[in-house]
């Protein structure tokens, strides 16, 4: 478990719109951590916590269709 597998999976989310489209759906940071653990990214719910903390991220959803802003480039 680390956040360096969040922020990878952020990363990912970033380049990858089908991902993030994916993971957007979801509606807890619980779901979100368990479909990442699913999709080999190993990282407890305090470790995500920690990385949205560290950046500044916001896990709330926005716009229609609902968005997360939590996405890296």
């Amino acid at each position: 478990m680390s956040k360096k597998n969040a922020e990878e999976l952020l990363i990912a989310g970033g380049e990858n719109e089908k991902t993030r489209v994916k993971y957007d759906v979801l509606k807890t940071k619980e779901d979100f951590v368990a479909m990442a653990a699913a999709d080999g990214y190993d990282f407890t719910l305090e470790e995500f916590d920690a990385v949205l903390n560290e950046s500044g991220d916001s896990f709330d959803l926005i716009g229609n269709p609902a968005k997360r802003q939590i996405w890296w480039k």
